[in-house]
C-alpha cells in the first residue's frame, strides 16, 4: 500500500487500496463484509442492554469508518516491513530492537520508516490518561472467571470461524503445524498486558507489543501476495486495521458486558475506563487514530458492526478444526465414546458463543453431531452463579481493597493459563517467546512455519 492523498493508486491497482486521510470519502465495505445471522445471537446477548441490536447493524458514522478501514492495514508498520524487505529481516530486526531498548536516537542512520513509527510510539496521544488506564486495567482483571471465559470463547470463535481472521490464521499454518508456539505467544502477551504500567514506553511489555504488531504486518505482506488481487477485492486487507480495533473493543467490553447481563451491574464510567484501557492498547498496536473509540458507547457500535459482519466459515476453518480433531474416529466403539465425551466441552462453547457457531466450527469433523444439552444449560447455571457470587463480594466491606489486591501484579487467570501454555510448549522443545516467527514471512510467498 502507498500513503496516498487521493483515491487512485499510482500503480493502477484496486481503487480502494490506499490509506485513509481525514476528509476523504469513505469506502464501502468489502463484498464479504455483510451481516450474517450466524453472529446475531452472540451480539444480542453481549450488547442488547445498551444498544439496539438488529440483524443488520445500525449504520452510523463510526461503523462506516470501520467498514472503510477493512481495506487498509497498519500504515507505519506496513511501510517498515517493506523497508525491512530491502534491508534484510535480520538487520531490520536488530535496528528495531535497538530503537525499542535504547531509543530511536541511539541509531546512527535509522530508516526513515523507523523514525516515522517511533514518532508515534514515543508520543502518547493527548487523550491517553495513565490513571484512567490503570483503573480500566483493574476493572478488567476483576471481571468474573465466567466473564473471562466468555471473552476467550468468543475470541476463539472469531479466530476459527470469522472469515477474515480464520483465513489469515489458516493461511499461515501456525495453528496446524506450530500450535504450541502460537498458543504460548498469545497467552504470554495477554498475561503481560494485564501488568501495572505494562505499556509505558520503557516497559519490556511495550516492546513485545510492538514486536507482535510487526508480526501482524509481516503476515499481512505475505498474505497480500499469496491471496492475490481477487481476494483483496472481495475481502479487503488481511488483518485489517478495522479488525484489529474490532478485536480490542470485543476483548475489552465483552467480559464486562457478560457480567452485567448476568446480574453484576457496571456503570458507564466503569465501561468507559475499560474501553480506555483497550483503546490505548489498540493505539500501540497500530490502529489509526481516527478509528479509536473514546467511550464504551462508541466501542459498542464498533463491536456490533464487526461481529455482525464477521462472515461465514472459510475453507481454512475445516483445515484447522480437522487438525485439532484428527485423533477422533467414529469407526470403533472406543472412538465413539471419545467423541461422546466431548459433549460437556462443546456445551460450554455453545453457551458462551452459540450453538450455530459451534456447529459451523465442527461441520467437517467427527464431532459435528455431538449433543450440547444438557451441558450448555448447566454451563449457564454455573456461569450465572459465579457472576452473582462476585456481585455479593462487591457489596461486602473491603471490596475496593480486594479489587486492588487482585490486580496488584498480573491477572491470576491469565497467569494460570500461561503456565499451562509454557508447560505444553516445553514438551515440544519451545522455551521462549521472541515474537520473531515471521521475520522471513514477508519476503516469501509462503509462511515458513
Amino acid at each position: 500500500m502507498q500513503p496516498l492523498t487521493d483515491t487512485r493508486p499510482a500503480d493502477g491497482g484496486h481503487p480502494y487500496d490506499y490509506y485513509y486521510r481525514p476528509g476523504m470519502p469513505l469506502r464501502p465495505p468489502p463484498p464479504r463484509a455483510v451481516p450474517s445471522e450466524l453472529w446475531f445471537e452472540p451480539r444480542k446477548a453481549m450488547l442488547g442492554p445498551w444498544i439496539d441490536v438488529r440483524p443488520e447493524p445500525v449504520n452510523t458514522p463510526r461503523t462506516r469508518l470501520m467498514a472503510d478501514h477493512l481495506w487498509q492495514g497498519d500504515e507505519p508498520m506496513d511501510e517498515l516491513v517493506a523497508a525491512f524487505g530491502r534491508l534484510g529481516s535480520a538487520g531490520g530486526r536488530r535496528m528495531l530492537n535497538q530503537a525499542l531498548e535504547h531509543g530511536i536516537d541511539s541509531l546512527d542512520e535509522p530508516l526513515p520508516e523507523l523514525v516515522n513509527l517511533f514518532a508515534r510510539l514515543d508520543n502518547p496521544p493527548s487523550w491517553y490518561d495513565p490513571d484512567r488506564w490503570e483503573y480500566g486495567r483493574r476493572l478488567w482483571i476483576n471481571v468474573s472467571l465466567a466473564g473471562k471465559m466468555a471473552m476467550g470463547v468468543q475470541d476463539f470463535m472469531g479466530t476459527f470461524v470469522g472469515a477474515e481472521v480464520a483465513s489469515a490464521v489458516g493461511a499461515t499454518g501456525r495453528f496446524v503445524k506450530d500450535p504450541y508456539r502460537r498458543g504460548l505467544e498469545s497467552s504470554v502477551w495477554f498475561r503481560s498486558v494485564t501488568a501495572p504500567r505494562a505499556l509505558e514506553r520503557r516497559s519490556p511489555i511495550f516492546h513485545d507489543t510492538v514486536r507482535v504488531r510487526l508480526m501482524h504486518a509481516q503476515v499481512r505482506a505475505m498474505l497480500r501476495r499469496r491471496f492475490g488481487a481477487e481476494h483483496f477485492a472481495a475481502h479487503g486487507n488481511p488483518i485489517s486495521n478495522a479488525t484489529t480495533m474490532g478485536a480490542a473493543v470485543t476483548f475489552g467490553l465483552s467480559p464486562m458486558c457478560f457480567d452485567h447481563v448476568h446480574g453484576r451491574r457496571c456503570s458507564t464510567r466503569q465501561l468507559d475506563a475499560v474501553m480506555h484501557y483497550w483503546s490505548y492498547i489498540a493505539y500501540v498496536f497500530g490502529v489509526a487514530e481516527e478509528l479509536i473509540p473514546r467511550s464504551a458507547a462508541e466501542g459498542m457500535e464498533m463491536a456490533d458492526y464487526m461481529v455482525a459482519t464477521a462472515g461465514v466459515a472459510p475453507r481454512w476453518t475445516a483445515t484447522m478444526a480437522g487438525a485439532a480433531t484428527r485423533r477422533f474416529t467414529d469407526s470403533t466403539v472406543t472412538g465413539r465414546l471419545h467423541i461422546a465425551a466431548t459433549a460437556p466441552l462443546l456445551g460450554a462453547l455453545s453457551y458462551y458463543s452459540s450453538e450455530p457457531l459451534v456447529r459451523a466450527l465442527l461441520a467437517d469433523t467427527p464431532l459435528r453431531s455431538v449433543p450440547i444439552q444438557p451441558w450448555s444449560a448447566l454451563t449457564g447455571l454455573a456461569a450465572t452463579t459465579a457472576v452473582r457470587l462476585r456481585r455479593i463480594d462487591d457489596r461486602l466491606p473491603g471490596a475496593r481493597l480486594r479489587m486492588v489486591r487482585r490486580a496488584r501484579h498480573i491477572d491470576p487467570m491469565w497467569d494460570r493459563n500461561t503456565k499451562v501454555a509454557r508447560y505444553l510448549a516445553a514438551r515440544v522443545g519451545i522455551r521462549g517467546t521472541p515474537f520473531d516467527q515471521h521475520d522471513k514471512t514477508a519476503d516469501s510467498a509462503r509462511c515458513p512455519v
